[in-house]
């Protein structure tokens, strides 16, 4: 069940935002039926045994699909940004340029690949692979 939290986050964005953003979270919701997701650093986020997994944000550029471990899939569509971290993400700035193929494919990978983003502060920023 998407949190209402995420829900009024959704709803706060503009028209062609709102509609990017309502796709994303019931494809997300979907997909990662055994996740818990919350507003998490001013936006939605989905966990998977407390280990953030995906999440979306409005940024300059559109709104920002992110992937905590998104690097690690491989994938040409998913930008990677940093050297530190293992987060990959694509942008979109209307509702037809989702491809729920591309999402679910991403989704699958991030359950099967995880890097320990929970345990981040307590390892004093080293990051380890889980899956």
């Amino acid at each position: 069940m998407i949190n209402p939290d995420i829900l009024d986050y959704n709803n706060s964005q503009s028209d062609s935002d709102e509609a990017i953003c309502t796709l994303l979270s019931e494809i997300i919701e979907a997909e990662l039926k055994d996740s818990e997701n919350k507003i998490w650093h001013s936006h939605p986020v989905w966990f998977l045994e407390e280990n953030p997994i995906v999440g979306y944000s409005r940024q300059k550029k559109g709104i920002r699909l992110m992937f905590w471990s998104g690097k690690s899939f491989h994938e040409v569509q998913l930008n990677v940004e940093g050297e530190k971290f293992q987060d990959a993400s694509i942008f979109y700035n209307d509702r037809n340029e989702v491809d729920e193929r591309d999402v679910k494919r991403w989704l699958q990978k991030s359950i099967e690949i995880q890097w320990d983003y929970k345990n981040l502060v307590k390892r004093k920023g080293e990051l380890i692979r889980l899956k």
